[in-house]
């Protein structure tokens, strides 16, 4: 069974950075796009960027250029990188795996890791 495990978030000041990072287990990371999402109170879920198994990203424009992310195959593990936060990033945070060839978007889901960003 694929598990997902995040770890990283807390609440920090607008303008300084976190790094959240999701681990993965129980099956093939590398062949998995690794995708970032969060979903802010009263929102939506809403896609922040992805990362295919051989590290091709792609990010929603509206971020510009703030939130980087990377993948260690060796650990099994993607990284979010987040610069510049602002009170509007608060939100959960998920990662989730993509599975190749089961036809489904995302098969697998992180538990959700609280980011709270003060003013």
């Amino acid at each position: 069974q694929v598990q997902l495990v995040e770890s990283g978030g807390g609440l920090v000041q607008a303008g300084t950075s976190l790094r959240l990072s999701c681990a993965v287990s129980g099956g093939a990371f590398s062949s998995y796009t690794m995708g970032w999402f969060r979903q802010a109170p009263g929102k939506e879920r809403e896609v922040v960027g992805r990362i295919t198994g051989g590290g091709i990203t792609y990010y929603v424009p509206a971020l510009n250029g703030r939130f980087t992310i990377s993948r260690d195959n060796a650990k099994d593990t993607t990284y979010l990188q987040m610069n510049s936060l602002k009170p509007e990033d608060t939100a959960v945070y998920y990662c989730a795996a993509d599975v190749p060839g089961t036809g489904a978007e995302y098969d697998y889901w992180g538990q959700g890791n609280q980011v709270t960003v003060s003013s």
